[in-house]
């Protein structure tokens, strides 16, 4: 969107700074990024590759947080590159004294360049560093930069972090701003260059709310055919037909709050929110409000960069989140003089909050500032929240009395499941003497060779103690489906017998005593039927390793089986299908002009193609094909169960990643969680992709 003069005055009086190569500080040059990107990006996998987009985005937003900009459009282009254009005060293209080159090239091409050091450019902005644009220059394999500044068009482009020219003015212009084009190195992000559509505008939407007045725009164009990116400033100005997103909320953090608990039930009805400009930092907000949860939802931003392992702004917000409430406890005698004080761990249960600080003079602990270091913060906070909190709950008793019974009840749940914790801890003190029952251990004590298979059912759990490698392999047989811990307490948990079985035979504990170290098996194979009640059970399973024992995922130590479905017979020869097209292609038929064929039993019953049906057959030389349907494990024999789904070298196995937590959270949480609207609203999505157990 074109800007008029007056826009463009308005933005720049915000701040008083005038923007040129004398606001550029220069510390050093890009070479070590290429070396060691990892050091920069955090990693080459799929979140150092996001972490590009993130880098060029905050340098636009950090305009619009200066008053310079209010516009900012991020799009996916083919060939994996992307498109990040601002309405901002353009990077700067004159001549910049220390590097005898212009400020634009300096910035793209010389690490910790940037107008963030030297006070000159920003009163605030989202990295102490300014590392953002050079690494992502030196990271792609191509990149453009496009400066609409002072009615002049400049370009310049570069190719893993050097120029291929000097900038060089390419016409006339009436807008102002930066685009900023780059394709990754593949050579870099050996994993992959696929950039996550739902990632990507989950975070615009973030930075959205923390950002008031800016309007943020995504485009996913990947699919689009013959994009002329150059003519446009933005590119929704060519109308594609192509997924796109607009953010922009009034409402700040407290929108925020209210949006990540939209499928969530509130237990009290008004958003806390509190906001103190100046002070020991420039600005202090935060919001939050309590569901019925056992969850919580925590997010900390310090100059709007999240901060994925908090810092000092939450250390503080975490202590005096704590310390308000047991006072206003104790005060209102909701808790006796007797009992002991509430601890953290029961004042998040449920909580959702969003920490918002703004600091002139920023520390972060590593170069991917996922954590926040800057000492001043944490007073801050602390001293700004415990004020506002404390008030709030005095002024609305109505929400306090919501929000202290549902921690008193946290509290409660929390000593209930100690004492089942401890009495897991003694049964496993004994080890091998006191492993479950209906466990068949494995002859080694040699973990890293050693596998356990979760069977379904006294069925399975006998074929599988029949079939196995008794040396190597364990069964643990479970009873039907196990409880669903997304909706139960830890202590509810906890008294589930086998729940406490598994905990047992992993050996890990649980909770604060787990302990990676003491895991018996480093194969844990869940072998569960293949029909709709077996996936169910494989879901809860995997919900209660993803919400308890979430470093066996992380580890790589958690295995499903892949069963075949079919077994057939042609001739003298047996094949395992695994699906129906495997089937069809074995048989040589359309599935659809096979019969359908029952389990006798004894266990087969031939099948014929339909053509050859009927009263009066004629002698034929095709061959007749024994088909069984497995719907179950424990339909197989011992010998099967070790061909298709025991033996290592036989056998398939898919191995279970979390490649994005947070994604993996939000799902577990709709598919298994209390929210039946948008559990509705997903099956009915996916429907089509349903596989139905008639």
């Amino acid at each position: 969107m074109a800007k008029n003069k007056d826009d463009k005055d308005s933005k720049k009086n915000g701040s008083g700074h005038h923007y040129d190569a004398a606001s550029i500080t220069v510390l050093e040059g890009l070479e070590p990024v290429r070396k060691r990107p990892g050091m920069y990006i955090g990693t080459t996998g799929p979140d150092g590759l996001h972490h590009l987009i993130t880098e060029i985005f905050d340098n636009s937003r950090d305009e619009a947080m200066g008053g310079y900009a209010n516009e900012i459009e991020v799009a996916l282009l083919p060939d994996n590159a992307v498109r990040v254009t601002d309405n901002g005060r353009g990077i700067p293209v004159d001549m910049h004294k220390q590097t005898k080159v212009s400020a634009l090239e300096t910035i793209m091409t010389t690490l910790h360049a940037g107008g963030k050091f030297g006070g000159e450019g920003y009163k605030v902005s989202g990295g102490l560093h300014g590392v953002g644009a050079s690494v992502v220059n030196a990271l792609s394999i191509f990149c453009r930069v496009e400066v609409h500044k002072d009615g002049g068009k400049y370009m310049q482009e570069y190719k893993q972090g050097k120029r291929k020219a000097v900038v060089k003015k390419v016409g006339g212009t009436k807008k102002q701003g930066t685009i900023v084009i780059f394709e990754p190195d593949a050579e870099i992000f050996k994993e992959g260059r696929n950039f996550d559509w739902s990632k990507v505008v989950m975070h615009m939407r973030q930075q959205a709310y923390l950002v008031k007045g800016l309007r943020i725009r995504v485009i996913d164009a990947r699919a689009c055919e013959n994009i002329d990116y150059e003519k446009p400033f933005y590119l929704s100005e060519l109308g594609l037909d192509a997924p796109s997103h607009t953010f922009y909320f009034e409402g700040g953090l407290v929108s925020l709050v209210a949006f990540t608990n939209k499928i969530l039930k509130p237990v009290h009805k008004n958003i806390f929110f509190t906001e103190k400009v100046g002070g020991e930092i420039e600005s202090v907000e935060i919001a939050l409000q309590y569901v019925d949860d056992i969850s919580a939802r925590v997010l900390s931003f310090a100059n709007n960069t999240y901060n994925a392992e908090g810092g000092t702004h939450l250390t503080g917000f975490k202590t005096a989140l704590t310390r308000t409430l047991n006072t206003y406890a104790r005060k209102n005698q909701y808790v006796k003089e007797s009992e002991e004080n509430f601890t953290g761990d029961d004042v998040l249960e449920g909580l959702t909050a969003v920490i918002s600080v703004k600091m002139r003079e920023i520390q972060f602990e590593g170069q991917t500032k996922a954590k926040l270091g800057s000492v001043e913060a944490q007073g801050a906070v602390a001293s700004v929240f415990g004020d506002a909190f404390s008030a709030f709950l005095e002024e609305k008793p109505d929400d306090a009395r919501a929000i202290i019974n549902k921690i008193i009840l946290a509290m409660k749940a929390r000593k209930a499941a100690k004492a089942a914790k401890d009495s897991i801890l003694r049964k496993g003190a004994l080890e091998g003497m006191t492993l479950p029952g209906k466990l068949a251990d494995c002859q080694t004590k040699d973990a890293s060779e050693s596998e356990l298979f979760i069977v379904e059912g006294d069925s399975a759990g006998g074929t599988a103690k029949s079939g196995r490698d008794r040396r190597t392999q364990a069964v643990l047989p479970l009873r039907g489906k196990i409880l669903n811990i997304e909706r139960a307490r830890l202590d509810r948990m906890l008294g589930s017998e086998q729940i406490k079985n598994l905990v047992v035979a992993l050996g890990t504990a649980i909770g604060d005593t787990f302990d990676i170290a003491k895991l018996r098996y480093h194969k844990i194979v869940i072998a569960t039927d293949a029909d709709v009640d077996g996936a169910h059970i494989r879901t809860l399973i995997l919900t209660l390793l993803y919400r308890h024992f979430k470093p066996l995922l992380d580890g790589g130590f958690i295995y499903i089986a892949q069963p075949p479905l079919y077994k057939i017979k042609k001739g003298k020869e047996i094949h395992y299908a695994y699906s129906d097209a495997e089937k069809a292609a074995i048989v040589g038929k359309d599935v659809s002009e096979l019969e359908m064929v029952e389990v006798t039993a004894e266990g087969e019953t031939e099948a014929q193609p339909e053509e050859e049906a009927g009263a009066a057959k004629k002698e034929t030389k095709t061959p007749k094909f024994s088909i069984q349907r497995y719907k179950g494990l424990g339909e197989m024999n011992a010998e099967e169960l070790w061909e298709t789904t025991m033996d290592p070298a036989r056998r398939i196995l898919k191995q279970v990643a979390i490649d994005d937590a947070a994604e993996a959270d939000k799902v577990f949480d709709m598919l298994m969680g209390t929210d039946v609207p948008a559990r509705k609203s997903f099956i009915q999505s996916n429907a089509k992709e349903a596989t139905i157990d008639i």
